[in-house]
């Protein structure tokens, strides 16, 4: 098995922003669930104009939400594309799946989990689960919300939702943006806010406006942060320098505003975030979500870096997270978005089973639906493919303990309607660094390719070239190319015989 040379990821290896690069993920929101963060994407996808040259983004052809989880906040597990709306997805009676928002509520005695978007500019969709990557389904089939809700006719934008759950078991939707004349770019009176009923699929009051939000554009956000409630939206693009200096933020910038209730009155709090543009370059809209994890806050947007490395320039967005900075009261203050990214929260297990679709970096791979549910509704498994010579995959602090790992089992398969005549196809296992000379294991898959029945996953366990012990980076390298993986797992080396 030669070595090929190695695909240069999308992200330089160590930095964690964006957390996927698989695909492109705007207006991210976080739900946090059994000590995993769940993050819920628009789909941008790109579009080409007729000549086959790249157009400007194209909202209107978005209809599914990307779905991504994490342990640790740096390795993400890929669990798909969410079929929202339009004939192929839940919501048929809608366009598109803008904005997602996501939470999740105990009811009957079960977690239920609970996702809503925007049908472009004109409502909100909920759509239910039994588990927080899916099969989701339309629970009303139509919308939550509309042009006929009371208090809603006249809001320029009726999208961009944000949930909160709050500590006595209530939940409360707030939605809208736009400005609805140019003389209204100060106060645009289009945010609104509503108690959901106890099933989370009904209003149990109907939305009433939020007063004197300055500069409001787009981008609800709601949290409870040491006992008060803090609201957050995107500021719009008609702001003198004067008013800037007045309210202390700036165009396109994420403000908060304070409460002591969740349906307000809001004052006027702090900027926490300005335009995408500030920190990388390239501006557009910006979108947030703030959430705690493991005892920390932080705040996840979207940016144009994962475009700009690609050599594109039409308004794709990625994913980011950041920390989130609190002042001496414990309140958000002026965060700073970075491509570097956060720190790990703990380790990453490799003795798990881990799906193979879970990176911390990876380059020249992509990721397809496996199984009946994950291929009809869009998100569930998720496995590798598109692996060519040089493409590769990482995770980022596995810890292998002191006793350490003495075999490595990998589920793989021959990709289906390929020819069994596939050669020099394999991968090297390596620790630290892709560049490695020494990798720990070495996994030829020519028997596989050649003589493997067509489409079925076969788990190959292989001995390590000795145990690995302590916390290290793990890279995948894949050579060759018409094979899949689906998931990985390390056994301690006390398994060899018993594996044996």
């Amino acid at each position: 098995m030669s070595d090929p040379v190695l695909l240069k990821s999308l992200k330089p290896i160590g930095s964690h922003n964006p957390v996927m690069t698989q695909r492109f993920g705007a207006d991210p929101y976080a739900m946090v669930y059994d000590g995993r963060v769940y993050l819920y994407m628009t789909g941008d996808i790109l579009t080409y104009e007729e000549d086959g040259s790249l157009s400007e983004n194209r909202y209107s052809a978005i209809d599914t939400i990307n779905v991504i989880s994490s342990a640790d906040l740096v390795n993400w597990t890929d669990h798909g594309s969410v079929y929202a709306a339009s004939a192929k997805g839940q919501a048929t009676w809608g366009n598109n799946s803008w904005a997602p928002a996501a939470a999740w509520k105990m009811i009957d005695g079960k977690p239920k989990f609970f996702l809503y978007f925007a049908n472009s500019g004109n409502g909100i969709a909920v759509l239910s689960a039994d588990s927080p990557v899916g099969p989701f389904t339309d629970p009303i089939g139509g919308p939550l919300i509309s042009r006929d809700t009371p208090n809603c006719a006249s809001v320029t934008w009726l999208f961009d939702p944000a949930v909160l759950m709050d500590d006595d078991g209530e939940a409360y939707l707030y939605v809208g943006g736009g400005i609805p004349s140019p003389d209204k770019a100060d106060n645009p009176g289009t945010a609104r806010v509503a108690r959901l009923g106890a099933d989370m699929i009904s209003l149990a009051t109907d939305p009433a406006p939020i007063a004197e939000v300055p500069y409001l554009f787009e981008d609800s956000g709601i949290n409870r942060i040491g006992g008060r409630y803090y609201y957050s939206y995107c500021s719009n693009f008609n702001m003198t320098e004067e008013a800037e200096k007045t309210y202390g933020f700036s165009n396109g910038e994420i403000v908060t505003m304070v409460s002591d209730h969740p349906m307000g009155p809001f004052a006027l709090h702090s900027g926490v975030l300005k335009n995408p543009g500030f920190f990388f370059g390239r501006g557009g809209n910006n979108h947030h979500c703030i959430f705690s994890f493991q005892g920390k806050w932080y705040i996840t947007y979207h940016s144009r870096i994962l475009e700009e490395a690609m050599g594109l320039d039409g308004g794709y967005r990625s994913t980011s997270i950041d920390i989130l900075d609190l002042d001496e009261n414990g309140a958000p203050t002026h965060s700073t978005g970075t491509r570097t990214g956060v720190e790990q929260v703990g380790s990453f297990d490799p003795y798990a089973l881990v799906p193979a679709a879970t990176f911390g970096n990876m380059a020249g791979l992509s990721t397809v639906p496996y199984g009946e549910i994950a291929e009809k509704y869009g998100s569930g498994e998720m496995i590798v493919t598109g692996v060519t010579d040089g493409s590769w995959s990482a995770v980022t602090g596995a810890d292998f303990g002191a006793k350490g790992a003495g075999l490595l089992a990998i589920t793989v398969r021959r990709a289906p309607g390929v020819k069994g005549s596939g050669i020099n196809c394999g991968i090297r296992v390596a620790l630290d660094s892709p560049e490695t000379e020494d990798p720990i294991a070495k996994i030829s898959l020519d028997d596989l390719m050649q003589g493997g029945s067509d489409g079925e996953f076969r788990e190959i366990t292989v001995p390590l070239d000795k145990p690995v012990t302590g916390r290290h980076d793990l890279y995948f390298l894949f050579t060759g190319e018409g094979y899949e993986i689906r998931n990985w797992r390390f056994l301690p080396a006390a398994a060899d015989e018993e594996t044996a």
